[in-house]
């Protein structure tokens, strides 16, 4: 043993006696490495110490599923702790079988915590541990599955774009390559069917059919020898045997009077190169998103540099550096400004059209635009830690996730080619020996059929049904119906701001049953601010604003903070100046009191008041209603006279009530889970449009409120921006994390909405729904294509040229299908205050 034995916790689901503990334990203590197991019924947690050079963490909840039970690691990222993932790109999959085979032969390596294969993207994201593989090694083991490899930069994915250009670029040369000799014969062809017979005709073809098989085919030929290799097949084992095994037997006519096959085995081949191409470029226009994320980043900075401006690349931007940034200049990296005043826009970020007003101190995100004027910006973030890698990072890695109705697929993807090639087997015996059956079906359609020839000899109709079988199967449509759709899907989100983590969500979310809030920086701005002012007979707003605001000036209370910002911005647009308090103090959960203009002021609640000896009854009405408002009425006075009432609220954001209207109207239940008490959470709740509030919850009570919500409706999601609210977004069914709030918040959720408003929500459900109907859409095509194709094919209705062009069809028509995801409107609902 080369490391000392290590401890994890994996909780248990199913277990219902004491016999299920035991059941557990004793297979657990069974494997190798394993040191110590402890299983606690009441907690329904196994605690494990093993020997990690022996046994992996999959290895331990493999164990726990082979005996009926359900187990999760403690946090879902401690299989993830001290380990280290690599980008790889794989060169020579075709299909769904090649991806499965990739992904299964990864797994199954040792050390491998997790490996997810993209066949649209060709990449390979692998976690694994350092102590038990490395890069190398897992190359290796794609190399021995017959497959090309290389790492990919973590940094940067220019050099991956380029690369997929050139792909695109050698399936171009491959397609007009056979296409050039392809098209020649199928000339040739008519000619000698319909016009004159040509001398020779035979040996031409044969010589046409050559390069296209031989030479434009090479690479779908060599995959096939790797799949032999291996035993096991794929989409391009069946264009071989669509292709070359017919062109070879074509050569039996020089001794047998059959029916020759060069010109519908070159032609399959053609439509074959001619799909892959076309398959090519829809896969680029899928994938444009990473790309123009990209392009959006700022190539070099400003910055100043021993007191003068130096232009330097954005790479050598370091941290600390002020850069400097003209109006239409993109900001080179996230900062802060340090001096200036302009407008920016951030569509590119938050998806919002109109750019939004910065000055000293306020967070600017790099690539974004300054449209006005000039900014002095200090680099606060740099690399890959700014927001735009971190969008990237994002983007990536919900691309490179499995979406659960992938499982399904994937397994009867497993089984799809074999059966289609015993298949195949079975048309050409059943036509051998049932011939007069067939011939009596393909009789009746020729009458509307024209390709089909009742005929012809009896070995050329079953050949023919056979290869028909073969190249009208489609797997590669199967392998790219989720791949292509999360790509777009996830490109189009980040567009407006709205980041999926990982695929799963994207299923969930359309059965999510009901959604919970935090309150405060979710719905409500989370800054309190002057709502009312209340003035009694005889005096003004503006003296309660003056002597309230100039008295709170000295407080630290954030509704003090409230009430002299409000002061500050009458007092610019009135033209006063606040006075300076004097003797100020503080009267502990009561308010504030002290000398404003030598006159003793208070600033507090109905108790300040009446312990002073000041009547507040006229203004009891005003003050309960307020408090039903959720709002906190504080009474000012003057020298011993009540002067009104200012009212602070943290505010709903402008949008809040728009977005739960639309939200209830998709069928979602909506709950706020606040601190508040019962009243001031039921105020808000009702003007808000709430349909359920849980009050009186302390941050650390939220996990188990999502418990017991999930308890009594099902499927809950979780939309929440504080520290306190991480452990609720990872209980929720979904979390979904307010981008503004903190970055702990952002990572424990599944979605990240990048604006700060409420309707974001509504963007990130219209996503998820939008994204997972293409899903179903291309799952449902794939199959109903085979489903359609595969029998017509069986009993010689359809010819194998036709079939080839319409397995080309079926995976571009997924493709299509996905992008189609482009033009789906998943803006939010406009706020009221825009709509007056």
């Amino acid at each position: 043993m080369t490391q000392d034995s290590i401890e994890t916790a994996i909780k248990i689901e199913g277990m219902s006696c004491a016999s299920c503990v035991k059941r557990v334990e004793d297979n657990l203590r069974k494997m190798d490495g394993i040191k110590e197991v402890n299983v606690n019924f009441a907690t329904e947690k196994a605690t494990i110490k093993y020997d990690p050079d022996v046994v992996s963490k999959k290895d331990l909840l493999k164990a726990i599923e082979k005996v009926g039970y359900k187990g999760e690691l403690e946090s879902k990222d401690d299989d993830k702790e001290d380990k280290e993932e690599v980008t790889l790109s794989i060169g020579g999959m075709t299909c769904a079988a090649c991806q499965k085979r990739v992904r299964d032969g990864l797994n199954r390596l040792p050390g491998v915590v997790e490996a997810n294969v993209n066949l649209t993207t060709e990449k390979a994201y692998v976690i694994y541990d350092p102590k038990i593989t490395n890069v190398k090694a897992i190359n290796d083991s794609i190399l021995e599955l017959g497959y090309e490899v290389e790492e990919l930069a973590k940094e940067s994915m220019i050099s991956e774009e380029s690369q997929a250009e050139k792909k695109a670029k050698e399936a171009s040369f491959r397609m007009w390559f056979g296409v050039a000799f392809t098209g020649p014969l199928m000339v040739l062809m008519m000619i000698h069917m319909f016009l004159f017979e040509i001398p020779y005709y035979f040996a031409i073809s044969a010589i046409l059919g050559f390069p296209v098989i031989f030479i434009a085919g090479r690479e779908t030929h060599k995959a096939t020898l790797n799949n032999l290799r291996n035993l096991t097949a794929n989409m391009d084992t069946l264009v071989t045997m669509g292709s070359l095994i017919p062109y070879l037997l074509s050569f039996l006519g020089f001794w047998f009077p059959i029916t020759t096959f060069i010109e519908m085995a070159a032609t399959i081949l053609t439509l074959h190169l001619v799909g892959r191409f076309l398959e090519a470029k829809a896969k680029g226009r899928a994938s444009e998103a990473i790309k123009r994320l990209l392009e959006m980043g700022a190539k070099e900075a400003r910055v100043i540099r021993n007191g003068e401006e130096v232009d330097i690349p954005i790479d050598d931007v370091k941290l600390g550096d002020v850069m400097v940034v003209k109006p239409g200049e993109k900001i080179p990296t996230d900062g802060i400004v340090v001096e200036g005043h302009s407008f920016i826009d951030e569509s590119m970020a938050t998806g919002e059209s109109l750019p939004v007003e910065r000055t000293a101190g306020d967070e600017v995100i790099g690539a974004t635009v300054n449209k006005q004027g000039t900014l002095q910006v200090e680099a606060t973030k740099v690399g890959k830690d700014t927001f735009l890698s971190q969008v990237i990072k994002m983007v990536e890695e919900a691309q490179g996730t499995k979406v659960p109705i992938q499982e399904f697929a994937d397994r009867v993807t497993g089984y799809f080619v074999p059966a289609v090639i015993i298949i195949a087997l079975a048309a050409f015996s059943s036509w051998l020996v049932f011939p007069d059956f067939f011939v009596g079906i393909i009789t009746q359609a020729s009458e509307f059929l024209p390709w089909v020839n009742p005929d012809a000899p009896q070995f050329t109709l079953a050949f023919l049904a056979a290869t028909a079988v073969l190249v009208i199967s489609c797997p590669c449509a199967l392998g790219l119906a989720t791949p292509t759709a999360l790509m777009v899907g996830s490109g189009l989100g980040a567009e407006h701001g709205v980041l999926i983590r990982n695929g799963e969500s994207i299923q969930m979310m359309k059965d999510i049953d009901m959604i919970a809030f935090d309150k405060t920086g979710t719905i409500t701005k989370g800054e309190p601010e002057v709502t009312d002012i209340i003035p009694v007979d005889g005096y003004s707003e503006q003296d309660i604003i003056y002597f309230g605001g100039s008295l709170e000036a000295s407080s630290e209370h954030p509704l003090g903070e409230a009430i002299t910002i409000k002061a500050k911005e009458e007092a610019k647009e009135k033209g006063f100046q606040l006075a300076k308090a004097e003797k100020f103090s503080s009267v502990t959960g009561k308010g504030v009191q002290g000398l404003v203009d030598d006159k003793e002021v208070l600033v507090g609640s109905r108790k300040l008041m009446t312990d002073e000896g000041i009547d507040v009854s006229m203004l009891e009405d005003e003050m309960t209603q307020l408090e039903k408002e959720a709002k906190t009425a504080m009474l000012v006075s003057v020298s011993g006279e009540l002067l009104g009432i200012i009212a602070v609220s943290d505010t709903l954001k402008e949008d809040s009530k728009k977005a739960i209207e639309e939200i209830e109207k998709m069928g979602h239940t909506t709950c706020m889970i606040t601190g508040d008490n019962d009243r001031t959470a039921d105020a808000i709740a009702k003007e808000v449009g709430i349909s359920r509030t849980v009050s009186n919850v302390l941050p650390d009570e939220k996990v188990e409120e999502i418990k017991r919500l999930q308890k009594e409706h099902g499927l809950v999601a979780m939309v929440g921006d504080g520290i306190n609210d991480a452990p609720a977004l990872k209980q929720a069914d979904v979390g979904i994390a307010i981008g503004t709030g903190t970055d702990v918040a952002i990572e424990a959720a599944d979605i990240t909405l990048i604006r700060g408003d409420l309707s974001a929500v509504v963007s990130g459900i219209k996503l998820s729904r939008s994204t997972f109907r293409k899903i179903k859409e291309n799952y449902f095509w794939a199959w109903f294509y085979n489903a359609v194709a595969i029998p017509l094919a069986f009993f010689g209705l359809l010819h194998p040229i036709i079939g080839a062009a319409a397995m080309a069809f079926s995976s571009i028509n997924v493709i299509l299908n996905s992008i189609r995801l482009k033009k789906m409107d998943i803006s939010p609902p406009r706020p009221a205050i825009e709509e007056e």
